[in-house]
């Protein structure tokens, strides 16, 4: 995540995803969000933060609805949490900070539809039974149909095949 003087025209949601993590990882400080936030994150949205490390996924954690005011302070807190709480990985180490390249997307809000309504490319879906839950970001590697998205959004809420559910689409507004 180290940047040198010629490349500082990093997009201003991941440069603060990415100070997060560095505060975080290293001083166990969560900093402040900007006081003069940049355009769109003064809103309310929901927002993923993803981690890789040399392109291998390292942490992803977000909300499909927003926990808090603004959309920097729930990209903070993500960042933070993808780094540190993603129950795949253990915790980021400040060794690793250098070999990491994060994305974030601002989620639209979640709209009811169809399977018929889904495109993996264009929207992300999130698949509901009850109290269970599962997402899936639009335009990830290897997921290449709608039957696919719905499957594995499914199986990450432990949602059985047997099991009604409800559908909602969204889109992402991804910055990397």
């Amino acid at each position: 995540m180290e940047r040198t003087s010629s490349s500082r025209t990093t997009d201003p949601y991941v440069e603060l995803a990415e100070r997060a993590v560095r505060a975080f990882v290293t001083d166990s400080r969560v900093i402040a969000p900007p006081s003069v936030p940049p355009p769109g994150m003064d809103r309310s949205a929901g927002v993923f933060v993803s981690i890789k490390k040399r392109g291998a996924l390292r942490g992803c954690i977000g909300t499909f609805f927003p926990t808090e005011p603004t959309v920097a302070e729930e990209l903070i807190a993500n960042a933070i949490k993808s780094a540190t709480a993603d129950p795949r990985f253990p915790p980021i180490g400040p060794d690793e900070l250098d070999d990491l390249t994060l994305s974030v997307d601002v989620l639209s809000g979640p709209e009811p539809c169809e399977a018929t309504d889904l495109d993996p490319v264009r929207y992300g879906v999130l698949v509901e039974s009850g109290w269970k839950r599962g997402l899936l970001l639009p335009d990830l590697p290897g997921v290449d149909s709608v039957e696919d998205q719905i499957d594995i959004a499914r199986r990450k809420a432990g949602i059985t095949e047997d099991e009604p559910y409800r559908l909602r689409r969204f889109t992402v507004e991804r910055h990397s």
